[in-house]
């Protein structure tokens, strides 16, 4: 008797230390036990880059913003990166496989691991930096088709006067294979292309061609640019710079870019920071390149300043329209794809002040909504800090969550956890 119960004894001490073992794993890689009653994650479940409000560490938080779910605005988890890092912008990499995150602060950028539980719920697990070479304030990425490469904006270049590099890495190994970097001429208007601290990036790869915008210094106030750089990308030669200004002493800032794809016209589209404007190029099949740059919308005309974001969002009816933030006052125009190169507004969706980056999803009722966090580089009148969630269809504002009021933090970027919430944006 004492035979068989100590053997039984030692199989249980065995299992209770595999178990234990089991557990300490699970918590390390980000994951929560799971139970018969653990929540199964509810659709609007958000990634948001946070900076700290406190002196704290910046970081990646997962926030509930489904406007019907019973946990609205509820955190269920929170990843520290570091102070002063400044998360900026949440990609997934083209087969949704891989999770990254550009930063302004320092010179890295982050691969964040994201787990799922049994019941499929996400957890933020460990957060790698990958090596830019000294390349700084990492802004936009492109993730080619064939899953192969990335392309990302350094609007620092290495800190230099009139800098600016754009990094190709390699999409498996995060390994930074080439530098693209084309230096400002003594005499910009010479029409030798040039790039200079570039941030929006968009790609047509049917037509082989890559852009690039010229926004500003890293210190938001001098070398202010004016103009967008064309690149081939199969040879990531520089090929023209275009002016997307009223003139050459027009600082319009360039902001976002979008090379319209898929079955849409070749069209490129720019928003600009000053003026809020949107200009728009057509594509000339028999140069291989862009024509010039048209003002298609005018921000002050309308009341709308510093034009930020571009999205395209397919409906479930199949229409397909282009979504456009406005910092000021704080919102979202839906325009319609259907007369190009004119942009129809069809509709105006309420935000907040910083009204930046979107997301898209559909409530467990079916109704599709749209996340805006509102804040820019936590510039004044443009900060307020929200993330708000409206009817895509009605413009009716469901829920606000006021980030720095509840948790103390600032809204930098959102996506959702689920994989890319939108069409395409870049």
């Amino acid at each position: 008797m004492k035979k068989k119960y100590f053997a039984n004894y030692k199989l249980w001490l065995k299992l209770a230390i595999v178990s234990a073992i089991g557990l300490v794993i699970f918590s390390l890689a980000g994951y929560s036990p799971v139970s018969a009653d653990s929540p199964h994650p509810s659709p609007g479940l958000m990634l948001v880059d946070y900076r700290h409000l406190d002196g704290g560490k910046d970081g990646v938080a997962l926030i509930d913003l489904d406007p019907e779910s019973k946990q609205f605005g509820k955190i269920t988890q929170r990843r520290p990166i570091g102070q002063g890092v400044l998360p900026h912008h949440l990609y997934f990499n083209r087969d949704q496989s891989k999770l990254y995150n550009t930063a302004l602060g320092g010179s890295n950028l982050y691969e964040i691991a994201l787990k799922k539980d049994a019941n499929g719920m996400p957890h933020i697990g460990q957060i790698t930096p990958i090596d830019t070479h000294g390349h700084i304030v990492g802004e936009d990425i492109y993730f080619t088709q064939d899953g192969s490469r990335f392309y990302m904006t350094f609007m620092g270049g290495q800190g230099g006067e009139k800098d600016g590099s754009i990094g190709v890495f390699d999409a498996q190994t995060n390994e930074l294979l080439e530098i693209i970097v084309a230096p400002v001429p003594d005499d910009p208007a010479s029409g030798q292309p040039f790039i200079m601290h570039p941030h929006g990036i968009s790609a047509n790869e049917e037509l082989g061609l890559l852009m690039v915008t010229s926004t500003v210094h890293p210190d938001l106030v001098s070398e202010v640019g004016n103009t967008v750089t064309l690149i081939d990308m199969k040879t990531n030669e520089v090929l023209k710079t275009y002016l997307v200004a009223d003139s050459p002493e027009d600082l319009s800032d360039p902001v976002e870019v979008l090379l319209l794809r898929d079955d849409l016209p070749p069209y490129a589209v720019v928003t600009t920071l000053l003026g809020g404007d949107i200009w728009v190029a057509s594509y000339n099949s028999q140069t291989g390149l862009f024509n010039e740059f048209e003002k298609k919308v005018e921000g002050e005309e309308h009341g709308l300043g510093v034009a930020l974001e571009f999205y395209i969002h397919e409906d479930k009816q199949g229409e397909k329209e282009l979504y456009v933030s406005f910092g000021v006052p704080g919102v979202v125009n839906v325009y319609g794809l259907d007369q190009l190169p004119e942009l129809p507004l069809k509709r105006t969706l309420p935000a907040g002040a910083g009204a930046h980056h979107m997301v898209f999803f559909e409530t467990e009722s079916g109704r599709e909504v749209v996340v805006v966090q509102n804040n820019l580089l936590n510039g004044e009148g443009l900060n307020a800090g929200t993330l708000t969630v409206a009817d895509i269809h009605t413009g009716e504002l469901l829920k606000t969550l006021d980030l720095p009021a509840e948790y103390g933090l600032l809204p930098e970027s959102i996506e959702l956890t689920f994989g890319h919430g939108h069409d395409y944006h870049h």
